[in-house]
Parts: C-alpha cells; sequence; structure tokens
C-alpha cells in the first residue's frame, strides 16, 4: 500500500487535487492519502506557509501531489512568509532538482493552440528544468542602495546530474533527442554548462543524439517549428521561461502537468497552473493538468506505468469525445470532466 502526501494548497488547488485523487483511485492505485494545509492555507491556520506536519508528510510518503499556492490575499506579506515559500521549501526538503514538464498538443486540441493547427499538432516535447541551482539560489544576491545584484552559479556536479536525468528520459523516448539550451556564447557559467553535458553525452548517452541550441534562438524555434523538440534540459532560470512558452503552445496551461524528482523514487507532482483564485469554488477550473500529473506519480514514483497509460489515454478519449472545461472554449465543470475521465477508466 502506498502513502501519498496530499496537499491541496489554495484557489482551485482543493479542487482540481480532489479530481486527480479520486482518478488514481479509480486507476487501480491502492494508497492511503494524508493531507495537510500549505501554502496561504497554512499561513492561515498555523501562520507558516510550510507547518512541520507538511514536512513530515513530504519526506516519509512515496510522492507528493500538491495543488497551488498562493493568492493575491497574501501579497503584502514578507518574503520569508509568502505562501510561495512552502513549494521553495519543499522542493528543499524532498531534494528534488529536476522540473520534468512534458507539453504535449492532442490532436483533438489542436485548433485551441494560438498558433497553426499544422504548426502544433504532433507536439510531444518534455522541458527538464534544473530546480535547485542557478540565478534563483546563487549568492551573492539582493539590493543595496542603487544596485541589486543576483548571482547565477553552478557546480560541475549539479550539471551533471541534470543532464543524466535529460538522457535517461531521452533514451526512454522513440527519438532519441536532447536538446541542451544554454547561452553559452554569452554566460560564461553556461559554457561549463555546454562543456559538462557534451561530455556526459559522450562518456555515458552515445545513444542518445544531442544538440545544443542559445536561448534565444529556442524561444523563436519553439514559436517557428516546435515539433523539432524532444527532450529540452536547461537552467532554472531559462527553463522557467522556455516551459511557460511551451505550456501555450498547447493551447491552455490547465492542461500541463509537472513532476519535480531527485535521487530517489519520490517525487513532487503538481498541475503547472497556478491557484487562479478568480474562479475558485465556481467549477470551471480544468482539473486535466492536475489529473495528468496524478499519472506522472504512478508512472515515476510508484512504477505504476499501466495506471498512467490508463489516465493519460483516457484523457485523451475525453477531449476527443469533445468535453471541454472553460479554459478551452467549453462549459463542463471541474467535477464534471474528472467523472468523465474516470467513466473513460471504467470502460477500458
Amino acid at each position: 500500500m502506498f502513502r501519498i502526501a496530499l496537499f491541496p494548497g489554495d484557489g482551485i488547488g482543493p479542487e482540481v487535487t480532489a479530481e486527480a485523487k479520486a482518478t488514481l483511485v479509480a486507476a487501480g492505485v491502492e494508497a492511503t492519502f494524508e493531507s495537510c494545509e500549505v501554502g496561504g492555507a497554512a499561513l492561515d491556520r498555523h501562520g507558516v506557509p510550510l507547518p512541520d506536519r507538511a514536512i513530515e508528510l513530504a519526506t516519509s510518503c512515496d510522492a507528493v501531489l500538491l495543488g497551488a499556492v498562493g493568492g493575491p490575499k497574501w501579497d503584502g506579506l514578507p518574503y520569508d512568509k509568502r505562501p510561495e515559500r512552502a513549494l521553495l521549501g519543499l522542493r528543499k526538503v524532498m531534494g528534488v532538482y529536476a522540473n520534468l514538464r512534458p507539453a504535449m498538443v492532442y490532436d483533438a486540441l489542436a485548433d485551441a493552440s494560438s498558433l497553426k493547427p499544422e504548426v502544433v499538432r504532433g507536439i510531444d516535447l518534455v522541458i527538464v528544468r534544473e530546480l535547485t541551482g542557478g540565478i534563483y539560489f546563487g549568492e551573492p544576491r539582493g539590493v543595496t542602495g542603487d544596485r541589486g545584484v543576483n548571482t547565477e552559479v553552478y557546480t560541475v556536479a549539479e550539471i551533471e546530474r541534470i543532464a543524466r536525468v535529460a538522457f535517461r528520459i531521452a533514451r526512454g523516448r522513440p527519438r532519441k533527442h536532447v536538446t541542451s539550451v544554454d547561452k553559452a556564447n554569452v554566460l560564461e557559467v553556461t559554457e561549463l554548462w555546454r562543456r559538462v553535458v557534451q561530455r556526459i553525452h559522450d562518456e555515458e548517452f552515445k545513444d542518445v543524439e544531442l544538440s545544443h541550441m542559445l536561448v534565444d534562438n529556442c524561444a523563436m524555434q519553439l514559436v517557428r517549428a516546435p515539433k523539432q523538440f524532444d527532450v529540452v534540459v536547461t537552467t532554472n532560470l531559462f527553463g522557467d521561461i522556455l516551459s511557460d512558452e511551451a505550456a501555450m503552445l498547447t493551447g491552455s496551461i490547465g492542461m500541463l502537468p509537472s513532476a519535480s524528482l531527485g535521487d530517489g523514487r519520490r517525487g513532487l507532482y503538481e498541475p503547472v497552473h497556478g491557484s487562479a483564485p478568480d474562479i475558485a469554488g465556481l467549477g470551471k477550473a480544468n482539473p486535466l493538468a492536475a489529473i495528468l500529473s496524478a499519472a506522472m506519480l504512478a508512472r515515476h514514483s510508484l512504477d505504476r506505468a499501466d495506471a498512467a497509460d490508463a489516465v493519460e489515454g483516457a484523457v485523451k478519449r475525453v477531449l476527443d469525445a469533445g468535453a471541454r472545461t472553460a479554459d478551452l472554449g467549453g462549459t463542463v465543470s471541474t467535477h464534471d470532466m474528472g467523472d468523465r475521465v474516470r467513466a473513460m477508466l471504467r470502460r477500458a
């Protein structure tokens, strides 16, 4: 029996997480679910964004399924008290350093993208973002007088481990291709990035094709010819930006799941979308990103590829049947969309 920590969080988080949990159960995953407040909900109840109970669950359960954190209600708080600190704290205590963001365009949703259907139809890529290093964590940092400083820092070890994650993922995909994205023509830290990624490829992953691309060109190519990409590996900052760009190729950020992994099987899974407090409680949120995040949880942390395949297949069939939530131009409610996915699971 697996143990899964359930952190619904804020805004639409509780709504979409409930649908993801129910879908995992419908897919035959036998697990106990242990819940705890994080983010703004934890601030309101416990005075901190990441209470000790959440840390205990995150470090002892087989996986963590997170909804969303944050909202304007807490925007005026000091930086160390913001709901988003819960997410950073979870990443730290769980030791997750590789953020996986798949972006797939379902045939039924090709018309929903802001790009032409012929440009996006068939997109199936994964962005592997380094999650615990780079400019978001480098020292020195801060504002002194009229000068602000942030420092981009990567060690060889940090680059080696994220490169290996990307190559292993690519090795299991049909195209077996990795694009490493950097700014090696300007930034010395990403010149090191390029050298290390190339060495890891040459020493350990010669069966996987590797190419290098500058980040500005990659941003352009994601819009011009996105189907050229298979697995993209890049730094924390570049990955943050490029993964949101890739998300919009699919037609709605409400379709995008994510996984954050470390050296073991335990991972942190969450939809890419935020807490969307403006639609919280209205039944308008798209639960498919959370449901697909749960599928990633089954695949990567529970070794239940069968359950993951079943959920992903059910989502595809529901979309093929024409079901659409508000973000996709439809009227299907959050719970109804979850019910339709589970009904498809029962028919399989």
